[in-house]
């Protein structure tokens, strides 16, 4: 599993007196979080305990850094995705075309598995559904700016449906890029014209 960003967690460790916290520990308990989700572990199953053994450090470690379980599955889904986007803010077709790519960004095998094996986890338990809310709503709330500054500047109808363009933009990205829900629709090309699909309908 390739190095991710760490976000959001909690104050620096210190070991001793202005001794800061170790980067590569933070990153070992956070794909060990993801590496334990990949393999069909449900949240509930997943302990402090077994995450220590995963990443080779001891319990008070991980409880230096986060101060319970569903505090380090939001950082390690996080850290998952990404740090947030920023967009340009020239073109609000070329800013959406950049945000879709940026949560399709590096789909590999494993971050794959981890968001397969949390989509029935999401649809059982409202807690874990509300913890996966916390991690996208940022996401969300940075395409959200795009599609209204467009509003704003005369390149999008002034009576768009924000949150419907933002569902039609982000849930067909998600299908095809973990399920290769359409297989005729080819990767190559697939964000741009999705985009410019969705623009069809909503450019003033």
């Amino acid at each position: 599993m390739k190095t991710m960003t760490t976000v959001s967690v909690a104050g620096q460790e210190r070991k001793a007196p202005g001794r800061p916290r170790n980067a590569r520990t933070d990153e070992a308990i956070l794909h060990a979080v993801l590496d334990l989700l990949s393999e069909g572990q449900s949240v509930a199953a997943i302990s402090i305990e077994a995450v220590a053994a995963r990443a080779g450090v001891g319990k008070a470690t991980i409880y230096r850094r986060w101060p319970n379980k569903e505090a380090l599955i939001i950082d390690a889904i996080a850290a998952m995705k990404g740090p947030l986007p920023e967009p340009v803010g020239e073109s609000v077709r070329d800013d959406l075309v950049v945000l879709v790519k940026a949560n399709r960004k590096g789909p590999s095998r494993s971050v794959s598995k981890v968001t397969a094996c949390l989509l029935p986890e999401l649809l059982r338990d409202d807690s874990i559904m509300t913890m996966y809310q916390a991690v996208v709503e940022p996401r969300r709330d940075v395409m959200r700016g795009v599609l209204r500054r467009g509003i704003e500047s005369g390149e999008l109808r002034a009576d768009l449906d924000v949150e419907l363009t933002l569902l039609m933009l982000t849930g067909p990205s998600m299908l095809h890029g973990l399920f290769q829900w359409a297989p005729r629709v080819p990767d190559e090309g697939f964000v741009e014209a999705l985009v410019d699909a969705v623009l069809r309908g909503a450019a003033a």
